[in-house]
């Protein structure tokens, strides 16, 4: 019998270990780190085939429209988009989730997956996933264990109760989790075939996983069921309830209930893979020039080895010589150097640069929005200079400033401006000047991008110096909304 998956991707997360290219604003599963689509994207492709149901996913408020922007370029429809009011780890995400599929689908198969991951053999792993289903559907929680190819240190371990040849995709009782090994750990664990890297990929039914944390964390269980029993219905998106959703430990599935349960099979899988956990997995992933050197963007190399020079701009020229195992990362706000035995580092640099209140630990020059996106060219005191995109047929809200008039020029499609009472359209090479206080809007009503260079002059040029008054992505107040 054929089980139909449900996918269920996890977007929720920072991914600081990446920085600078990966911020708070824009997380790395968003970004385009291995090809022409995001992480999340390849994520979501991966499970869009036979056997497999339209995704749900679980993200943060700030993502849901880049949520639903960067699924609908693939003409993939999802069948929920969860918002968390905060980030609790992954047992709040999973036990949300397994609740809203199990109101939708009662006893479904949920395959829970990060959206980071890199899996270049989509079909194997989709493979290993249906070896997998008969044991899911019979109530064992299934946990996916990597085969390893190095004694990583950085990686929770799973050990098998028999051996498996090559690995095959054969389901089998969990032995025990391995903690994060030190190098030692690590390469005795390589060298007896028992071992598998703890990929955080699970598949279970919403019974069994609903069961588990009924017996295991029932504290996650009753404050989810309240924020999900809440929750509202925005737009398509399902929005937890924010008061009991605060309730919720921070808690990873693994110490919740997958450490604690006793119906627990592990399945292995002998494919590629890698959470592009940091810089030098990015590394490792990448197509090298036969030294060890890989480049990305407008770079240069000169008796370079092992070493990754990664460019973003192309204003920018990255030049490295003489460099081995070195990271180098270059943006137009911020650059990383460091050796690649330090990559694990990179999350405390971010927390230094927070508690110096540097506004490049958390966020990128360019701002994605519902609409489309702007970035900052110049700021000075009492004028700031942006670029904005606005997509076909999408508009800003009807707001106004308390602190700030505006000018717009139209370099690229046409605006429809309404300036209070007035409603006009701006055509390329005009422009129009937006008065303090003035209740405006800005739309596209053409086919094709609308791009236009604003200038704002005031006292205050912050982004939450705005008033909503109609908005066709029911945002609140606020930056972001």
């Amino acid at each position: 019998m054929a089980h139909t998956i449900h996918p269920v991707l996890l977007c929720g997360g920072s991914g600081t270990r990446l920085w600078p290219l990966s911020r708070k604003s824009f997380p790395k599963q968003f970004v385009k780190l291995t090809g022409q689509e995001s992480l999340y994207q390849a994520s979501a492709k991966r499970f869009s085939a036979e056997g497999f149901a339209a995704p749900s996913v679980v993200t943060g408020a700030d993502f849901r429209f880049i949520v639903i922007e960067q699924l609908a370029a693939l003409e993939i429809a999802p069948a929920d988009i969860i918002i968390e009011p905060e980030a609790k780890n992954t047992a709040a995400a999973i036990c949300a989730a397994a609740l809203a599929l199990d109101a939708r689908d009662p006893g479904a198969l949920m395959l829970v997956a990060p959206s980071d991951h890199v899996i270049p053999d989509a079909a194997q792993f989709r493979d290993a996933v249906h070896a997998a289903a008969p044991a899911a559907a019979a109530g064992q929680l299934i946990t996916f264990g990597i085969r390893p190819d190095r004694p990583e240190t950085g990686y929770g371990w799973l050990e098998l109760s028999v051996p498996t040849p090559d690995f095959a995709p054969i389901p089998q009782p969990l032995r025990s989790f391995v903690e994060k090994p030190d190098r030692r750990t690590a390469e005795h664990l390589m060298t007896g075939g028992m071992h598998l890297w703890n990929a955080g990929i699970f598949l279970f039914s919403t019974t069994a996983i609903l069961d588990a944390f009924a017996q295991h964390a029932p504290d996650v269980l009753s404050a989810a069921r309240a924020a999900f029993d809440l929750a509202e219905k925005d737009l398509g998106f399902t929005r937890l309830a924010a008061t009991q959703w605060a309730e919720l430990p921070n808690i990873s599935i693994d110490y919740a209930v997958m450490e604690r349960a006793a119906n627990l099979t592990v399945v292995p899988y002998a494919g590629a893979w890698s959470d592009l956990g940091d810089w030098q997995a990015v590394w490792r992933e990448g197509t090298s020039n036969g030294h060890g050197v890989v480049t990305t963007g407008p770079t240069t190399t000169i008796d370079c080895s092992d070493t990754l020079l990664h460019a973003t701009s192309d204003a920018q020229q990255v030049v490295g010589i003489g460099l081995s195992d070195i990271i180098a990362v270059a943006m137009p706000d911020a650059v990383l150097i460091a050796h690649k035995d330090r990559v694990q580092d990179v999350k405390n640099v971010v927390s230094t640069l927070k508690a110096k209140g540097v506004a490049q630990a958390e966020t990128l020059p360019r701002d994605y929005r519902p609409w489309g996106w702007y970035e900052s060219l110049v700021v000075g005191p009492r004028f700031q200079v942006k670029r904005i995109v606005v997509h076909p047929g999408a508009a800003l809200s009807l707001q106004s400033h308390h602190h700030r008039s505006e000018h717009w020029i139209v370099v690229e499609g046409t605006a429809r401006v309404t300036i209070d009472s007035e409603v006009k359209l701006v055509t390329e090479n005009q422009s129009v000047y937006l008065p303090l206080g003035a209740v405006h809007r800005m739309e596209n009503p053409g086919k094709v991008p609308l791009t236009l260079i604003e200038v704002q002059t005031g006292s205050y040029l912050g982004e939450d110096d705005i008033i909503r008054y109609e908005d066709i992505y029911a945002r609140s107040q606020g930056a972001k909304g």
